[in-house]
Formats: C-alpha cells, structure tokens, sequence
C-alpha cells in the first residue's frame, strides 16, 4: 500500500493514529458506505483528516471501533462533517458512537448564505480545488481498495479543517456563529429511525392515495421484496422498483402473460419472481373486507381565519428578514414553525418560550418581532 495514504486496518495501528490525533484541536471526518450494493447497509470507510495528516480506517476489517468513542465525546476537540445527519446517525448505528462538538462545514454555508452547498462546490469556490467523483457509486465494501480510491475518499476530508476555520470566522464576523452552533448540537443527537413494526406502506410514495385493497396487495408485494432483497443481500430497488410494484398492486395480475402485458418488470424479473409474485398478489386479493388495511389519517386540523392571517403575516415578515440576510427562508422559520406561532399566537416572552419546536437563536433574534407582530395582529 502507497504509505502516503495510510490504511488503517489493525487496532495497534488504530491506537498509533488517534495518538497523532489527540493533541489536534479540529479534525475532519467523512465516510464511505455501501447502501448501493446490499440489504442492510454499513460504514466501509471512515476517513479522518488534521492539518497535519490524514488517514482511513479500514471498517470492513476493523468493526470495531470502540477506542474512538471518547475522542468524538471529547469536548475540547471540534469534529468537522461536511453534512453531518447521514454520518451520525451511520456512526451511532455501526459503531455506537456519540459525539460532542460537532461543526458542520455545509450547514455553516447554508447560513452563509451560500446557494451550492455541496463538498465540491465549496471546495472549488474556497480553495480552487476540484474533487474526482468517478468512485461516488462505487462498492466500497469490495476488498482490496486501491490507491487511487483512498486517494478518493481522503481527499473528502483534507481541507475540512481550513474550511472550517474560514466559514466559522465569517459565521462569527455577521453574528450567526452561536445559531450554526445551536443547529449543530442538535445534529449530534440524531439517530436513525427503528424498525417498529410499522407496515412498509408508510413509507411508500402514492400509498395514501390507493385502495385498501390495493393496499393490500401492495404491502405482501413490498413484504416479499424486502424478503428477497434479504435473501440475496441485495438494496431493495435492485430487486424491483417501485413503479413496478405500485403497477403490480393495482393491476392485480393473476398470470404471467397479464404480467406481461402491463410491462411492469424487466424478463429477467419475471423469471425470477414472476410466479412467486402471482402468489403473494393473489394472497392478499382474497383478505377478508373487513381484514383490509386502511392508511392512518391526521385529523384536518382546521386553522381559524384569524390565525391564517397571523401566518401570512408571518410568511411576509421572514421573507422580508431572508432576503435581508440573504438566506433561505425555511432556514429562518420553516413552514411547520410559523404555522404553530400563528396558531398559538404568543404575544409574551413567556409564551413564545413555551413553543417546544422553535430554537434559542431563533427566540432571540426574531422573538420580539414576532411578539410585536402578533400584538399588532391581536389589535387589528
């Protein structure tokens, strides 16, 4: 292996890095996973970058990776993700790791006002570098990596720690540091969703909007993808598409030849699952009515006439402040948040604190605009 891109792949070698990391003040991180090329995903790569080196460790060979656990809780160290939500919840899930003092460097230039925010984008605009993305889609659980794509995946995380310095001294020089450092704490305590149980339905585009029988139909035809996709240790979307499948619901096909007539899969498919999917379709064509899944409803919330005004107001209100502070609107206060303010209209300090969802930069640089908006809106 090049030694000048060192692959970390025992844990005596693990141990040796982290002493070179430990007296660093900012370390950048990035990974590389394989949710391209099998059932479950995992972290294959973690690549880990200072000023002063930059190394990967190998976590395909090496899984664990529990000796880094207090150098990411480690509060005097600044862990720098470049789009930090997949990786935490990637690291917790593999590894259990937690971490403390993150900055991410994307966030950061989202409330700079930057429009391309992508590690590419802000590379080239900063430092007049030009990342390789020829290995994005690669399979990065295949052993051996070559040269070439540890060059790669390292050169994600080379410049995260000057960039992280510029973007929080800029942050710092228009007074948005402390919201960037809100958000990022935040970040830190994402998870990734847990398998409750739930059908898979739930999280099917367009399923609100079919039958309860097709629904039916469409949950034992996502059940058997899933148990294949399983079996062959294959992503889901390999085994079949999902326009293909809400085709199959609806159609109900109960032969072969009607499942080719609608042209929903490929023939290799068809030869595949074609008469297992006959059967899992014609399973659920003969559930009972009254068995027959129904997709869950929120309740209409209605929003009063008064209160539409106060959020239309609130809407004109931030879209004034956004463009003043060229950022994006949803960064200042998504939808979901003026509609609970306009709801709840709080018109005291006391009441704005009690809006669960609205965070401490937000109550203290627009929260007594909003107070006042309200107070003008309550007298008409």
């Amino acid at each position: 292996m090049n030694s000048l891109i060192p692959l970390i792949e025992t844990m005596p070698d693990l141990k040796k890095a982290l002493k070179g990391i430990e007296s660093e003040k900012r370390v950048g991180f990035d990974l590389e996973a394989d949710s391209m090329y099998h059932f479950s995903e995992k972290v294959c790569l973690l690549q880990v970058a200072s000023k002063n080196t930059a190394f990967a460790i190998d976590t395909v060979k090496l899984r664990d990776l529990s000796v880094l656990k207090p150098f990411f809780m480690r509060e005097d160290v600044i862990k720098i993700f470049h789009g930090a939500d997949y990786d935490v919840r990637s690291l917790f899930r593999d590894f259990g790791i937690e971490i403390n003092n993150l900055f991410d460097t994307e966030l950061a230039s989202r409330f700079l006002g930057i429009k391309s925010t992508g590690l590419e984008a802000v590379l080239r605009d900063r430092f007049n570098v030009k990342l390789e993305k020829k290995y994005q889609k690669k399979d990065w659980s295949e052993r051996p990596l070559s040269a070439d794509m540890l060059n790669y995946a390292l050169n994600d995380v080379r410049h995260l720690v000057s960039l992280s310095e510029i973007l929080e001294k800029e942050l710092d020089d228009i007074g948005r540091l402390s919201w960037v450092e809100e958000e990022c704490e935040i970040l830190c305590r994402v998870r990734p969703a847990a398998d409750n149980g739930e059908p898979l339905f739930l999280k099917f585009k367009g399923a609100g909007k079919v039958s309860p029988r097709t629904l039916a139909v469409l949950e034992e035809l996502l059940r058997f993808r899933r148990e294949m996709a399983q079996q062959r240790d294959r992503p889901v979307f390999k085994i079949m598409g999902n326009d293909s499948i809400l085709k199959l619901a609806e159609t109900r096909p109960d032969s072969l030849k009607k499942i080719i007539n609608i042209q929903a899969v490929t023939q290799r498919q068809l030869d595949i699952y074609g008469k297992d999917v006959i059967l899992v379709i014609s399973k659920a064509v003969n559930i009972p009515e009254n068995m027959l899944p129904g997709y869950p409803r929120e309740k209409a919330f209605l929003i009063s006439e008064a209160a539409s005004k106060r959020i239309e107001a609130l809407k004109i209100c931030r879209d004034k402040k956004a463009l003043k502070l060229n950022l994006d609107p949803g960064l200042l206060l998504n939808k979901a948040l003026i509609n609970s303010i306009g709801v709840k209209k709080p018109v005291t300090k006391e009441e704005l604190e009690a809006i669960s969802d609205m965070k401490n930069w937000q109550r203290s640089e627009f929260g007594e605009e909003i107070i006042k908006l309200l107070r003008r809106a309550e007298k008409g």
